[in-house]
């Protein structure tokens, strides 16, 4: 293998969301991803929030959905094939069959489309199963073959969806996500979590600033297999930057067999075989 692909540098774009505006999102966004290409260190990965194109504005979710991604599809792939980068393009309301869905997609560094997953746990909190179709599969992906897996905000509560990625392979679980106060211990110990349980990275990207009544709080985070933190941003906007060792997966797995240890048959039933 490269050694691009045992060896990553991370860029989490961790930004401020106008609500209602795709428009302007949209052009907010290009301008850190071209910043985030042009840094002294180029990332290989450049991973967006959750819902960045149009924040959390359900009620006018069916008007301002992209149909189908077409637009997004369109000029991330120009990004990522222009400047090889594989572009995590974090999730965006996508409109399909009727529907809207929390869709995260993903680019490989030509510029082909590797993967799209849309969000299978809503969130009742915020009201989404009222506005937002839920998705009915779970995706793994490769990236320089190194196979990777896809998770949305509340999705990090349900484990079984982080073990089901690793069961397939997945050495990274990349996260998008609009998660806000006063849940910040939660969303530091259940990323922990995840990463430590199924010994991959877990590489989470969260927006930040004020949207109504909700405060999000940043702290994007990059964690290793170990559960230690490898970068964590601030409640600022900001690009959040690391670099992760893909070997290190095997390493861990190799010293502490988890996953040879498991007895699924003992489990009940709903648990990953």
């Amino acid at each position: 293998m490269t050694q691009r692909e045992t060896s990553w540098n991370i860029a989490l774009l961790q930004t401020h969301i106008e609500v209602g505006e795709p428009q302007c999102n949209r052009e907010t966004m290009q301008r850190w991803m071209e910043d985030a290409a042009a840094a002294p260190i180029k990332p290989d990965v450049i991973v967006l929030p959750e819902m960045w194109n149009t924040g959390y504005a359900l009620e006018q979710i069916s008007e301002l959905a992209d149909p189908d991604g077409r637009e997004i599809r369109g000029w991330v792939s120009t990004f990522a094939k222009k400047h090889d980068i594989h572009v995590i393009a974090g999730s965006i309301a996508e409109q399909r069959d009727g529907k809207v869905y929390n869709t995260m997609i993903i680019f490989n560094n030509k510029g082909e489309e590797v993967g799209a997953y849309s969000k299978i746990h809503l969130f009742r909190l915020m009201e989404e199963e009222k506005y937002l179709a839920p998705g009915e599969a779970t995706l793994s992906f490769e990236l320089d073959e190194v196979v990777a897996g896809a998770a949305i905000c509340y999705d990090i509560r349900f484990p079984e969806l982080a073990r089901t990625l690793s069961l397939n392979g997945a050495k990274v679980m990349f996260v998008a996500a609009e998660w806000p106060h006063p849940r910040l211990h939660h969303w530091r110990t259940l990323l922990m979590a995840r990463a430590i349980e199924n010994q991959m990275y877990v590489v989470a990207c969260n927006r930040t600033g004020d949207s109504g009544s909700d405060s999000f709080f940043g702290h994007s985070m990059i964690i290793d297999p170990w559960g230690e933190i490898v970068a964590e941003g601030s409640e600022e906007e900001e690009i959040v930057t690391g670099q992760i060792d893909l070997s290190l997966v095997d390493q861990v797995r190799n010293r502490i067999p988890v996953f040879e240890d498991r007895r699924p048959q003992l489990y009940g039933n709903g648990m990953c075989e």
